[in-house]
Order: structure tokens, then sequence, then C-alpha cells
């Protein structure tokens, strides 16, 4: 199996979705002896955002990593993306990721009935931590409706949303939420047995 691990958020050891993210990946592994695993830290490595340069491949190494990007995302069986909500969105640096990924022609294409994801058959893990607290359907969430829409759109159907929220309430919250989250993530990778 090939996990491909990437982390978003710039809160260093402090950050929730990066503990949720590792203890996805931790258990994915132990599951699956042997696997593969690429780890992209966007904060300590972001990528840079698009530019007119970036799509006409002016830098070469600039080229050749997003081309990388691409290639390990397409490999990956399982994607464990770890995202902070900040200011009702995803990071940016996660922003730039989605835009490398999202090649026409490689991870979807256009057909006469609409566009076509060609990235099928591969599982999503999104270890997603809020200060707030946000009900299904928020106005204030850009974050999993986005990402269940970017990935649906490159032909991924098992999405799963690990959330822990509420995170800036309370300390006593902030444990309960991410108590909560991974016992969800137990639960969620136990029916995948």
């Amino acid at each position: 199996m090939k996990i491909l691990h990437v982390d978003s958020s710039v809160l260093g050891v402090q950050s929730a979705t990066r503990a949720l993210s590792a203890a996805a990946v931790a258990r994915l592994t132990a599951a699956n002896p042997g696997s593969e695993v690429i780890h992209l830290d966007l904060d300590s490595e972001p990528l840079p955002h698009l530019t007119s340069g970036s799509l006409a491949g002016k830098d070469p190494a600039e080229a050749a990593r997003a081309t990388r990007i691409l290639d390990d995302f397409l490999a990956a069986d399982v994607i464990v993306l770890g995202v902070p909500m900040y200011n009702f969105g995803i990071p940016s640096t996660l922003k730039a990721w989605i835009d490398r990924i999202t090649v026409a022609g490689r991870s979807f294409r256009y057909t006469a009935e609409g566009p076509v994801g060609l990235a099928a058959g591969k599982r999503v893990l999104i270890a997603a931590a809020r200060g707030g607290v946000y009900p299904a359907g928020s106005p204030a969430d850009h974050v999993e409706p986005y990402l269940a829409f970017v990935f649906n759109f490159l032909g991924i159907t098992d999405l799963t949303m690990l959330r822990a929220e509420g995170l800036a309430l309370s300390p006593e919250r902030r444990v309960a939420a991410l108590a909560a989250a991974t016992a969800q993530l137990e639960g969620t990778l136990a029916l995948a047995h």
C-alpha cells in the first residue's frame, strides 16, 4: 500500500491535525506492514502558489517538483490529509498542493458530458480541526464541502472526514474533541478491514 501523508498546519507539535493525521498513518501502516509512506509537510516545504511562470514551466526545479507532487498523488492508494481551518477555509499552502494535483489530462479530463475524474480507486482520510463549532451545512465552513467537491471532481468517492472541533473553547473541550476524533479514526479503520 502506498500512503501519501500531507500536513498543512503551521502549529508544529501543537497541531491537532498533525497529531490526528500521524495517528491515522500509524494505524494504516500497522494494519498494512510494508506500506510505503511519503510525507509532505507544506509548512516546512511549502509549494509556491501558481503563477503564469508556474504554468509555463519557466523554473525547471519548480516544474520538476510539481511533477513529483502529482506523480506521488496518482501513485498513492491512500491519502491522509491534516487540514486545519484557517479563517473559515483551508491553509493557502494546501490550496497550492491542490493546484498541483488537479491537472487536466492527468487527474481529470473534460468530455462532452462534463469532467471525469481520473484518480478513482483511492481512499482519502481528512483529519480536520477547527477552533469553533460549525454544524453540518454551516455557511462558515469552507473546508469540508470544498475538499469533498475537489476529491469527487478527481473521481475519489471514498472520503472520510475525521473532525475535531471546538478546540479553542476550553482545554477540556480540546481534549474531548481530540479523543472523539481518535475514536472516530479507530472505528473508520476497523470498518475498512
